[in-house]
């Protein structure tokens, strides 16, 4: 696959040490929710360092979003959160990947599966794109995303998640907080449990399309609960994410 170049038209801040980028890139081809693509930055001496980043778009269109979180002794992710500036011009090839994607149901469908969506972190990116496919589609398709941050500070597109909540009888939302809660939380700060799970994500029984997105170490406690509780591995479509 050819290396593209996308110009940055907008950067927005999301979390004190995350952005997100949206790019303009001509001869992109489109993209399904939940893909994501590399992108390369080169130094000065020929230096290169690609890294993957999950896209919080989707469709024909050819701008392209990504949200980024700064790792402190990162190669790429302080230049795009700190540095990169409407105008830059950045190299990139995709979309690439082909499993943890997410279409709206075909017109028509009688019966459409519901989607549990279980993001760590940064992790929210690709299931954003799938919650706002859903928002523009015609899916009929049921929605539940739990959210697990370190705090209310640390969570990504959270004006958006909040309009798009209140405006769709099929989406809801839930947080887990695992450093600080807002004030008032009624529940106290820590990791998801397993009340948590069955009392926030459809339960195996409705045979839901599971989508886990986060740290390496979170994703796979997840999918392993989630399968100790009923849910059929084959639904259950995971993606991680860590150091270089």
């Amino acid at each position: 696959m050819d290396w593209e170049v996308g110009t940055v038209i907008e950067t927005s801040t999301q979390t004190p040490t995350a952005r997100s980028l949206t790019l303009d890139v001509p001869s992109w081809p489109g993209n399904i929710a939940g893909q994501h693509i590399d992108l390369r930055l080169t130094a000065e001496d020929g230096y290169t360092a690609v890294r993957s980043y999950s896209l919080a778009s989707s469709g024909p269109d050819s701008r392209l979003e990504l949200a980024v979180d700064k790792l402190p002794t990162g190669e790429v992710s302080p230049y795009l959160v700190d540095v990169a500036l409407p105008g830059d011009q950045l190299e990139l090839r995709g979309p690439l990947g082909g499993w943890f994607v997410w279409r709206p149901e075909e017109p028509g469908s009688v019966q459409p599966v519901a989607v549990q969506l279980i993001a760590g972190g940064s992790g929210i990116v690709p299931l954003m794109a799938m919650i706002r496919s859903h928002a523009v589609s015609a899916s009929l398709a049921p929605f539940r995303l739990l959210y697990s941050v370190r705090t209310p500070d640390d969570v990504f597109y959270a004006e958006e998640l909040a309009r798009l909540e209140k405006e769709s009888d099929l989406l809801a939302v839930t947080y887990v907080y695992t450093r600080r809660t807002p004030p008032g939380w009624p529940v106290p700060a820590g990791r998801i449990t397993d009340s948590a799970l069955e009392s926030a994500a459809f339960p195996a029984t409705d045979a839901p399309a599971v989508f886990v997105c986060g740290p390496t170490g979170f994703v796979e406690n997840l999918a392993t609960r989630l399968v100790a509780l009923g849910h059929d591995p084959a639904d259950v479509k995971t993606e991680r994410f860590g150091g270089a």
